[in-house]
């Protein structure tokens, strides 16, 4: 059996029966019928034909086969970590965990979300904060946040952002590109060199230790930011914290960082999980994602996301953000390592890291090596005049990467792997021999408080412990290997064990980001691989995988429209015309670009007002920099006016940025850059199958016609201004081999048969759901594209029964909810991809004619409209079971409502969580196990 037919859920048979259901003899008179052929391409890809799962995997081999696993120690914020087996194998390595969702149905999500409640406490434990949110996309990224932050947060008018040179330089790269179109001037401050601080500025930020290993007292600094009414940032290093004063102590406003040295792998760049968090008073402020408590029904706590959990879509063109999402399946094992060494464990391996950093310098020292600062916790920066390329020369022989930094200078990094073999390998190759260790002139900021004291982390340190919490969190999850998660706009389709394996072998897990060209040849390969594919499927003439999230593809995308507009001259072209349907993160990513929006209307259909098009393009013609279209819309629908919409804006001198989120309806039948747009982003972890991991990592690569390739994102270790947007030249790159392998092993009638299966079974939840709940948009022939809208609002008029209502009665059937209330208020949007097969779709389909026949029962007066099976959704096993029962429907209609399998039942932890308390009363790290009695 091919891995296409393992890949596409409905068999021949079952695709024959649901295309006679939709009224098609054929998927391709489907698509012809769905697809407006003004856009649709007749074509084959070209791709190599498909191959085996073996076959792919043997050629994976190869690749990585050409990368060389060696010690790192370059450091500059990634470093070489001891996974734990346990957590590998029941985390990273585990479906329970990967394939699960953004925890948006919160009473669904308790497991990760008690885990990332876990590393908002390590964080904030760690660093002296108040607040820490739910993870970052990495360092350079968290970095950028803080500083729009302070910027917002600070009562300085100054634009001015004051920078220690001593910051890592892939991050200064991000800030470059980050502060440039905000307006916000950078201003580097060498503070070895007695640099001092700009008259005016609203921020400052620090590095600690420094990129060169310098550990300085910082509090100095911050009192005199303070004076001048601007607020600080400390970039610490998490596993040093455990040895030296933290960020909070001194009074910093802001954290940020990176916990890839808490577990996680180095994986040529990521994914792994950044870091944010801000003293008392900026919480309400904070990006991204935040877990707080809450209480359920019963008033039992439960977790819940909290504050601007969405702000994106929320806000808008006003949200301060376009961070929507985060690296939970990263923070899960970040949080999890802080859970498995404790306190103690995680103080003696800083510890054992700063010993061998210690015996470098003493080695050095008495072989007459200059030793650049004499206060360090990891790194050491020899000065070696004139033989530096000599000195990392030797220690590559002997299979050890070190930083050059200069002629004169070489930087040497520690970590958890480091031996006292490896310490004298490295010693060899300066010429010197191991030595006394030196003594470090930290000590005076060395740690005095107490962190990490909550039981949780004091609590899991056998592997057994372990492994059964890991267990009983994940038992309290809902993700895809339970079942279908039919979420519209989010494409959570199989992510293929296969495709899966290859990410912990080391020769991608251990590899570090900076690690020199000889050593990165397999990597090097797979990306031009990777790129090469996804601007064949999308017609583009170049493709960079460097962002990775989505919302990172968007502001890359638009910077490139930004960077070609003002190569031209054409610098007063700022305005961004956004339909009102589209995801919020494109308002908020045009922002962060420097442009202005302005909306478009949609009409009765759906569909982008043409008319209204003309009004804008006529109103801002010489203005016009872009529009952001989603194609499908984002109401589901293949819009026939697409290329009429490009040409009209190009005639203009804009440029179309079509959002690739909804690329699952396309491949194999249109190519954007084909049919009049000029850059898109890619979902690789929706359309090509990197999994979600309860909300992260994504990879969100940008594509481009040739006029704006010379304006993608560039390598932020090479000299120039490149636009940046992550802290690493290729992104999330541990996971590229997860993409890489879906092509490989689908091929190019593979791919197009994933496409046309995802169209026909949305039309046939559509068709057999129509007559229950109205399907608000279609397009041609009544079709939608791979997703539909079933509109509840008449529900809700006519019964009082809520979007929310039957969201959480789907958890007793055992169902996720699809998407609710976007991009229509009091709506549910269903994509259920090409993955499900068709007695999971008759499932899903039978619970939500079950579900409306509930709802008649209210609407008759069967059932009061505050007590029926709807209003208490979802029930707990507890609730089912209590002594007393006092409602007006029966305790086995609760529990095991009609179709529900009562040996495979899930069975939610908590009842409806009620968010406006959590939100009232913000709890965002670990509550004391006193809480949980009260």
């Amino acid at each position: 059996m091919t891995f296409a037919l393992r890949h596409i859920g409905p068999d021949p048979d079952a695709q024959t029966q649901m295309l006679k259901a939709i009224g098609y003899a054929s998927l391709d008179a489907l698509m012809d019928a769905a697809i407006p052929e003004v856009i649709r391409w007749h074509g084959t890809l070209a791709l190599p034909p498909a191959a085996s799962e073996e076959e792919t995997i043997a050629e994976l081999r190869e690749i990585a086969g050409r990368n060389a696993v060696t010690t790192s120690m370059i450091g500059l914020g990634y470093y070489g970590t001891v996974t734990p087996a346990v957590i590998r194998r029941n985390v990273m390595e585990n479906p329970a965990w990967y394939t699960a969702y953004t925890p948006y149905q919160p009473e669904i999500s308790q497991g990760r979300l008690e885990a990332l409640l876990n590393f908002q406490t390590m964080v904030t434990d760690l660093t002296g904060m108040a607040t820490a949110n739910a993870s970052m996309l990495d360092e350079g990224t968290a970095v950028a946040e803080a500083m729009t932050l302070a910027r917002r947060s600070s009562k300085s008018k100054s634009n001015v952002y004051a920078v220690d040179a001593d910051t890592l330089p892939q991050t200064l790269a991000v800030l470059r590109t980050r502060a440039e179109p905000l307006g916000i001037e950078l201003r580097l401050v060498d503070l070895d060199a007695g640099g001092e601080l700009p008259a005016e500025y609203f921020g400052l930020h620090l590095q600690y230790p420094g990129a060169s290993g310098a550990v300085r007292d910082h509090a100095p600094l911050v009192e005199a930011a303070h004076a001048a009414g601007a607020l600080v940032t400390v970039a610490a290093d998490l596993l040093a914290l455990a040895l030296l004063r933290a960020p909070g102590e001194i009074g910093a406003d802001i954290a940020a960082g990176t916990t890839q040295r808490f577990g996680v792998p180095l994986g040529f760049g990521g994914p792994h999980a950044g870091y944010l968090a801000v003293r008392a008073g900026l919480e309400r402020s904070l990006p991204g994602r935040l877990v707080g408590v809450s209480r359920d029904a019963d008033g039992a706590p439960a977790y819940r996301l909290a504050l601007q959990t969405r702000e994106q879509h929320i806000r808008r063109e006003r949200a301060t953000s376009n961070i929507c999402t985060a690296q939970v399946l990263l923070a899960v094992m970040a949080s999890m390592y802080a859970v498995y060494h404790g306190p103690r464990g995680l103080r003696a391996i800083a510890q054992r890291v700063h010993d061998h950093a210690l015996a470098l310098a003493g080695g050095l020292a008495a072989a007459g090596v200059e030793v650049a600062h004499a206060a360090f916790f990891d790194t050491v920066t020899a000065v070696v005049p004139a033989r530096a390329a000599a000195v990392v020369a030797a220690a590559a022989e002997a299979g050890i990467d070190l930083r050059f930094v200069d002629e004169d200078r070489v930087s040497v990094s520690c970590d958890e792997t480091t031996t006292a073999a490896v310490v004298a390998d490295v010693l060899a190759a300066f010429g010197a021999a191991p030595a006394v260790a030196a003594q470090c002139g930290a000590r005076p900021l060395a740690r005095t408080t107490d962190y990490l004291t909550h039981p949780v982390f004091s609590t899991h340190h056998s592997e057994t412990a372990m492994l059964r919490y890991l267990r009983r969190l994940s038992d309290s999850d809902y993700a895809l290997d339970r079942g279908m998660i039919p979420l519209g706009s989010c494409t959570m389709k199989l992510n293929a064990t296969t495709e899966m394996e290859p990410v912990t072998w080391p020769e991608f897990a251990d590899i570090h980001p900076f690690a020199p060209a000889s050593r990165t040849a397999g990597y090097e390969a797979l990306v031009a691989q990777l790129e090469a594919w996804l601007a064949e499927i999308t017609g583009y003439d170049a493709v960079s995988v460097q962002p990775n999230a989505g919302s990172q593809g968007e502001l890359a995308g638009l910077l490139a429209i930004r960077g070609y507009h003002r190569a031209r001259g054409d610098v007063h072209r700022d305005v961004c015309l956004i339909p009102s349907s589209a995801h919020g993160t494109n308002a908020a990513s045009a922002v962060m670009a420097g442009m202005r929006v302005v909306v478009v209307a949609c009409d009765d259909n759906g569909n982008v007002d043409l008319a209204d098009l003309d009004a804008k393009i006529a109103k801002h013609r010489d203005a016009l920099a872009a529009i952001m279209v989603t194609y499908p819309s984002t109401h589901g629908v293949y819009e026939r006016g697409i290329a009429e919409l490009c040409g009209k804006v190009h005639d203009a001198g804009g440029q179309v940025y079509v959002d690739g989120a909804n690329l699952n309806a396309l491949v194999g039948f249109a190519r954007p850059g084909k049919f009049g747009a000029d850059v898109s982003h890619l979902n690789l972890h929706k359309t090509f199958c990197i999994p979600h991991g309860g909300g992260g990592p994504g990879v969100g690569p940008v594509a481009v016609r040739s006029h704006l390739a010379e304006f993608l994102p560039g390598d932020p270790l090479e000299p120039g201004d490149h636009h940046a947007v992550s802290a690493a030249a290729h992104g999330s790159a541990g996971i590229l081999p997860i993409s890489w392998a879906y092509l490989r092993m689908m091929g190019p009638d593979g791919l197009a048969q994933a496409t046309s299966v995802a169209v026909l079974a949305a039309n046939y939840v559509a068709v057999r759901l129509r007559e229950h709940y109205p399907v608000l948009y279609a397009g041609n022939e009544g079709l939608v594209a791979h997703e539909c809208i079933l509109d509840l609002r008449p529900i809700t008029k006519a019964t009082g029964v809520s979007v929310d209502d039957v969201a959480k009665r789907l958890i007793d059937y055992g169902f996720h909810a699809p998407t609710m209330s976007f991009p229509v208020a009091g709506t549910l949007m269903v994509e259920p991809t090409e993955s499900e097969d068709l007695a999971e779709l008759d499932r899903f389909c039978a619970a939500m004619i079950a579900i409306k026949g509930e709802i008649d029962r209210v609407a008759a007066g069967e059932w009061p409209r505050d007590d029926n099976p709807l209003h208490h959704a979802p029930h707990t096993a507890a609730a089912v079971s209590a002594d007393e029962w006092p409602h007006a429907y029966p305790r086995s209609l609760a529990g095991f409502p009609e179709g529900v399998d009562r040996a495979a039942k899930y069975w939610p932890p908590v009842r409806r969580i009620d968010g406006a308390y959590g939100d009232r009363n913000l709890v965002c790290s670990c509550p004391s196990p006193e809480a949980f009695e009260d």
